[in-house]
């Protein structure tokens, strides 16, 4: 009797790739990497906005702001985090272990996931809401991609291996051509940059889509806000006189047209002081106005908008995008006083900061901003100066970087690169530079740190 014939029916998963973004910045990345090819083929690409800002209420999402709309056909769907997880704020929350699963079906179905593979593409895997992403789909591979300069420092925070080890690869832009980053590293994450060109033709796209209200000035300075006050990075009369020197500065370099661009985030506008010491000084300063609340424009479409003659800011990576991506002259202010005031030494921003001060000139340096060069002329080993703060900054997870750390400050330390380092930071890594075990008990000394103490009081109160 002959067997009765079976048809197998093979059930082929679907997959979803779920992109993070919480900037236009980061959602141009995304769009340049699915445009040059860094991510596999896809059944679904849902793109997942999240607003982390203090008050997200306040302004407008992700998804309506200008030049959006020109990002949009990359994906098959956008939906947002915030209105997910509402009332919860996307910074400061993330699952109960026991409550993963009960979130991981929340998401399927409010998201329309059904039973697919899924994959992230996510931002800052270390803190919410990337983590948290993360988390709920636990068994997800997960590509990491670096928006900015903070790429190429350690991991910010130590990272759960159960997630660490989950992450494939790290995307992220040539800002400095030749240096991989250290983000992740400590899990074999290999880096893949994002093509300069795919990137270049998104911010094009952008530019087109811009406001048509932007300033008309040609071959203007272009200053650059940041958000450094707020966070308490440095103070607000010291955020102010920074902008002020930025006036200075790009005036005494015969700029006459300056265009100020706030920082969105910045809590208030310094343009009144600043328009009166451009006024006194014979130059017109426009400071870029993008409505109340602020839609925050991309120092890249003002580039691309305005061609500017000089572009001046602190460390943005904006500065990196003007000089490497734009050909652009660039100068920075401000790197020194952030390098002393950044607390602790492994805050996240002090690579950012380091790169800045090392590859880029001084504005008050007059033949350094002509010659785009760095201000006292010196040739520094970038790798292995980045190797040694990276080191200092996180030596648990980069116990591998010592013996370079230690021949970069056996041999390196001038009064220039002392900025990039603590002495008590180096004293209780043991690295060279640090004070010797025989006289290590003043740190210990109450009165030695007073008298240190007035030492740095009176400096500062002198530099003002």
């Amino acid at each position: 009797m002959a067997r009765p014939k079976v048809t197998r029916v093979l059930k082929l998963s679907r997959t979803t790739r779920l992109l993070t973004a919480s900037t236009l910045h980061g959602a141009a990345i995304l769009a340049a990497a699915l445009d040059t090819g860094c991510f596999g083929p896809a059944d679904r690409r849902v793109l997942v906005v999240c607003d982390n800002a203090a008050v997200p209420e306040a302004g407008p999402a992700l998804d309506a702001l200008p030049g959006f709309e020109r990002l949009r056909g990359r994906f098959d769907d956008v939906v947002s985090w915030n209105g997910t997880i509402a009332p919860f704020h996307p910074s400061g929350w993330s699952p109960r272990p026991d409550d993963v699963p009960l979130w991981e079906r929340h998401l399927r179905l409010a998201w329309g996931l059904g039973d697919d593979e899924v994959e992230l593409a996510v931002e800052s895997v270390e803190v919410s809401p990337a983590l948290a992403i993360t988390e709920i789909f636990a068994g997800a591979p997960v590509d990491v991609y670096a928006d900015g300069l903070t790429g190429y420092g350690p991991t910010r925070d130590k990272l759960d291996p159960l997630i660490g080890t989950r992450v494939r690869r790290l995307l992220h832009l040539d800002l400095v051509p030749g240096l991989e980053p250290l983000l992740l590293t400590e899990f074999g994450v290999e880096p893949l940059v994002v093509g300069t060109e795919g990137f270049l033709k998104v911010l094009g796209e952008l530019a087109d889509a811009a406001p048509a209200e932007l300033p008309s000035v040609e071959a203007p300075a272009l200053l650059l806000g940041q958000h450094l006050s707020a966070p308490g990075l440095i103070t607000a009369a010291e955020e102010e006189e920074l902008y002020l020197r930025m006036v200075r500065g790009a005036v005494a370099l015969g700029h006459t047209r300056l265009v100020f661009a706030p920082h969105p985030a910045a809590p208030a506008r310094r343009s009144p002081s600043m328009e009166a010491e451009a006024e006194r000084l014979g130059a017109e300063l426009t400071v870029l106005d993008t409505g109340t609340p602020p839609a925050p424009v991309l120092a890249e479409v003002l580039y691309e908008r305005m061609r500017p003659a000089l572009v001046v800011g602190c460390f943005s990576t904006a500065l990196l995008t003007a000089s490497a991506f734009y050909g652009l002259p660039v100068a920075r202010v401000g790197t020194e006083l952030l390098l002393d005031r950044l607390s602790p030494y492994e805050n996240g921003e002090r690579m950012p900061v380091t790169l800045v001060d090392t590859l880029l000139p001084e504005l008050g340096d007059r033949a350094a901003v002509a010659e785009r060069r760095p201000a006292d002329g010196a040739e520094r080993e970038v790798a292995a100066l980045v190797a040694a703060v990276g080191f200092a900054m996180r030596p648990r997870l980069h116990p591998g970087l010592r013996p370079t750390a230690e021949r970069y400050l056996s041999t390196r330390l001038t009064p220039v690169t002392w900025r990039y380092f603590k002495r008590r930071r180096l004293t209780s890594l043991g690295l060279p530079g640090g004070v010797p075990a025989r006289f290590t008990f003043l740190s210990r000394s109450a009165a030695v740190r007073r008298a240190v103490r007035r030492a740095r009081s009176l400096r500062r109160a002198v530099g003002r």
